[in-house]
């Protein structure tokens, strides 16, 4: 008799971004800004959708588009 040895890789997902802060637009949006698993900062912008991403280990890409985007929030999906 033969015995067969079958192995489960299992799925690890990998660690989320963490949040950092919001910082609201002009037009009631607001910019949400999180620390990636490599230790970078990325944005998304609650109005016009515009995602960024940096090295820099600064929030002022983050200010410059709250500061100049005019969108209002888009509508939550269903």
């Amino acid at each position: 008799m033969t015995a067969t040895v079958t192995s489960i890789a299992a799925y690890v997902s990998p660690p989320a971004s963490v949040f950092l802060a919001s910082i609201p637009t002009g037009a009631g949006a607001d910019v949400h800004v999180y620390r990636d698993t490599d230790g970078s900062l990325s944005s998304e912008c609650t109005g016009c959708g515009e995602y960024a991403w940096t090295l820099r280990v600064t929030r002022e890409f983050a200010q410059e588009h709250a500061a100049a985007c005019r969108r209002r929030p888009r509508p939550l999906a269903a």
